[in-house]
């Protein structure tokens, strides 16, 4: 160990470790391996105090990392630095203990991100870019080091990182991790290989190992072939529904050999991508998993490739092709009949049925879109009330009552006209089946949460079906797919769900009031219990004046002490309070608490 002398100002007093992780407490845990686990720690170093990973190797180190991997990871982090490789902030050998320190990855690891609806084309792009460049420069590294072959490349081992000061994920990038297993080789050969036993994942290792015993960089880039097809399917690579590993890569390259990528690609963002560069990306990918190592590309050219996808792909988001409404007219139900484009939108303006009267469209006055699903259209099964309810649907379909909720209703909601960077409401359009019951909330859930969410907030249409918002969510695209289960208590009839622009008309209730009226004035408008909805604000509004509570219980806020509660799918849901004026048009004013979501 002699060698490793260089790196003593590396090393952390195992005790420091030990309190920072609660003495290895069990909800320190982020990650586990065959090597053992990880803890997240508050820890000083070298550097500074910061927000760390320790790695903490099994004690027997009979399985993963052992005490050569050890050594040697510490060896690569130290003298090979690059923004896309992980950073060592230091590492611990005592007592027989082997723990290594890493700066901590702010989003974990790629692999638990791939089914994320709200990780967009772009951004899945960068990542991929961004890794292919930490992978680029362990292949080829400046000057006269020697080249390294990682060995394990997998969707695991590469950490997302955020940059500081944001936390939108187009500032997400990629690092490099767990070189632990990685062999070095002389960078001045064109195929660098190592002789090994048999390491790296089921699914990602080269194929060609079998009957080589050899990995290469070649082997690498195979791997890596095999995350970007798995950041283009929205999976891992390995199915273990039928109780054994299935590799699903021989399908994914197949289905890109036979330009069937429709059949692979990841259903929630299918719309979203760029088909330039769908085909750029698709193209590279297919190339790092060509049987002959010979024909693979290197990581340089993978890089290049990838940075072209993005730039096509950052193109094609920000400068979106306006939406065809003649398209849109094909599909109209009557047929439409115009001379001009003025003339479509004055139709599109009334209001249109679409998708054989299942779709309700409209064009509002500021060229946003308003779109409403029948339940024929969405309701999983479908059941449908006689005449004797008497309400009749606002479709001009085959059925006239509406559709019948009891116990749990599923819909699949596939909403295709959206405005893009426009907030929406989700409304339920429906009706009590009996008026008489005391309990009238809406009890919903979305796909994949255990936790359901309530609306209180029912309004009557100019038709006589109620509406409820259910929660709001901003359109990053013209399409969404979601899923929403109703658990009924009481029996519903439900005609549509509706997507209809918000409207901040909140804002605008102070605009018609006496701006200069004195603090009594502002007092007498508020409601007597003010004070106690003001406690469950998420901000301290203590200061604030009468006429500023005024507004703020107006505006609406968060409650819950402002937690967001986490969802499936990236997706965050609030709770949120205001006050509006009553139904009754007496000026007064009653509380009202729904979700938001974000997606």
């Amino acid at each position: 160990m002699d060698a490793l002398k260089e790196f003593q100002h590396l090393k952390i007093v195992l005790n420091d470790i030990r309190s920072a992780t609660a003495n290895f407490h069990v909800w320190k845990v982020i990650g586990e391996g065959g090597f053992g686990k990880v803890y997240k720690a508050l820890l000083s170093y070298s550097e500074g105090r910061n927000q760390v990973a320790c790695k903490r190797l099994d004690p027997d180190r009979t399985h993963g990392q052992g005490d050569a991997e050890f050594w040697k990871e510490i060896l690569l982090l130290s003298r090979y630095k690059h923004k896309n490789l992980i950073s060592l902030l230091g590492f611990c050998s005592e007592e027989g203990e082997r723990i290594l320190v890493y700066e901590l990855a702010s989003h974990g690891s790629l692999d638990k991100h791939l089914s994320s609806s709200t990780l967009s084309w772009r951004q899945r792009f960068n990542i991929c870019l961004t890794a292919a460049k930490g992978l680029c420069y362990l292949h080829d590294p400046n000057g006269t080091q020697q080249r390294v072959i990682h060995r394990d490349i997998k969707s695991n081992n590469i950490l997302l990182f955020e940059e500081l000061s944001t936390s939108h994920h187009e500032s997400w990038h990629a690092k490099i991790g767990d070189l632990g297993l990685s062999k070095l080789g002389p960078a001045n050969q064109s195929h660098s290989f190592a002789p090994t036993n048999a390491v790296g994942t089921d699914g990602y290792i080269d194929p060609t190992f079998e009957n080589t015993a050899t990995l290469t960089k070649e082997s690498d880039v195979y791997s890596f072939g095999v995350v970007l097809f798995e950041v283009f399917c929205g999976k891992l690579c390995g199915d273990y529904s039928s109780g054994r590993f299935e590799n699903l890569v021989p399908k994914w390259k197949l289905s890109c050999k036979e330009v069937k990528s429709d059949d692979i690609i990841f259903r929630e963002l299918k719309y979203d991508i760029d088909p330039s560069s769908m085909k750029t990306f698709l193209d590279i990918a297919y190339r790092c998993l060509e049987e002959s190592r010979e024909n693979r590309p290197k990581m340089s050219e993978v890089v290049e490739e990838l940075d072209i996808a993005l730039r096509l792909q950052e193109i094609y988001d920000e400068g979106e092709p306006p939406i065809d409404y003649e398209e849109i007219s094909k599909t109209a139900t009557p047929c439409l009949v115009y001379k001009s484009e003025e003339e479509l939108k004055m139709l599109l303006s009334k209001g249109v049925f679409l998708n054989s009267g299942k779709t309700w469209f409209l064009l509002n006055a500021d060229g946003e879109h308003c779109e409403m699903i029948s339940s024929q259209g969405c309701l999983i099964p479908i059941e449908y009330l006689s005449s004797v309810y008497g309400k009749k649907s606002r479709f001009a379909v085959d059925y006239r009552y509406g559709a019948y909720f009891c116990d749990e209703s599923k819909m699949h909601l596939r909403a295709q006209f959206l405005s893009p960077h426009v907030t929406y409401t989700i409304n339920l359009v429906f009706d009590f089946y009996d008026t008489t019951l005391d309990n009238l909330g809406i009890h919903y859930k979305l796909a994949g949460e255990k936790k359901s969410f309530t609306s209180y907030l029912v309004d009557e249409g100019e038709d006589g079906w109620l509406i409820s918002e259910l929660f709001q969510f901003t359109s990053h695209r013209r399409q969404l797919d979601l899923e929403i289960t109703f658990e009924c208590k009481n029996a519903i009839v439900v005609d549509a769900i509706e997507f209809r622009p918000l409207e901040r008309v909140e804002h605008q209730l102070l605009e018609n009031e006496e701006v200069d009226m004195p603090e009594t004035y502002w007092e007498q408008k508020l409601p007597s219990d003010y004070e106690d909805i003001i406690k469950w604000s998420k901000y301290n509004v203590q200061q604030a004046t009468k006429k500023e509570l005024y507004s703020i219980l107006c505006q609406g806020f968060l409650i819950n002490n402002g937690e967001e509660q986490k969802m499936e799918r990236n997706a965050i849901c609030y709770q949120q309070a205001w006050l509006c004026k009553n139904m009754s048009g007496d000026g007064g004013f009653h509380l009202m608490i729904q979700g938001s979501l974000s997606i």
